[in-house]
């Protein structure tokens, strides 16, 4: 479930705000999604310019982006931190967060967990006051059928996420499945984080709660920072 719409212009703002808090030698999570690329692309601008910087990628898009406008990777396994992440989502309330829209969340949470500071990017039409975008959660092949069962029981309507352009489901870069998960609104983020995250042949979900160190995001004339 690809999150669509929102203002071009407000997501590039966005990304090229956070962008332009990457300092020389700094180690940058680089996330994942349509407003995270304008970030991406601005880094290779600064790159080509002289900035000393390594990106760690949350998935194949995002570390063929990195590649294709010059900046320099390395596997999250080869660094010792991460200064700082930047990432898009799907919904913004407050500094909860609904990622997993290109189902790359469950990297995405290690890189932005791990990150000494973490900046979403967003247009402002992903900003509401409750959550209310279904979850994705990442599954075992092999279990998305129970863990159907169980966010049922939780109180959600889960969808198995299909793939476009191809037969049969999505598979993430890890070679599971994402059932995209619909509670309605969620005024507990927490209390649905802890449920999910307990519940076997769950490996991620995508609920980011209280990662965030600070929000941009874009505008029609310019862009708003909420830390």
């Amino acid at each position: 479930m690809k999150t669509t719409g929102g203002d071009e212009e407000a997501k590039r703002r966005a990304g090229e705000s956070a962008a332009a808090l990457v300092e020389p030698g700094t180690v940058v999570g680089l996330g994942t999604g349509s407003t995270a690329a304008h970030a991406i692309r601005r880094l290779g601008e600064a790159v080509a310019e002289g900035l000393d910087v390594v990106g760690v990628p949350t998935s194949f898009q995002s570390r063929e982006l990195a590649r294709e406008v010059g900046v320099p990777l390395r596997a999250l396994d080869e660094v010792d931190g991460i200064d700082l992440a930047i990432d898009g989502a799907d919904q913004v309330s407050g500094f909860d967060l609904v990622k997993g829209g290109g189902a790359a969340h469950a990297r995405e949470k290690v890189v932005d967990a791990m990150a000494e500071r973490f900046v979403a990017v967003a247009d402002p039409s992903k900003r509401v006051d409750v959550l209310s975008h279904p979850v994705p959660v990442e599954v075992l092949p092999d279990t998305h059928t129970v863990v159907a069962r169980t966010v049922r029981d939780a109180g959600g309507d889960p969808t198995l996420r299909r793939a476009e352009g191809k037969d049969g489901p999505v598979v993430t870069d890890n070679g599971n499945l994402v059932l995209d998960c619909d509670f309605g609104e969620i005024p507990d983020p927490g209390a649905l984080s802890g449920t999910l995250a307990t519940v076997p042949g769950v490996v991620e979900h995508g609920l980011f709660v209280g990662l965030a160190d600070e929000v941009h995001v874009g505008t029609d004339t310019g862009v708003t920072v909420y830390d």
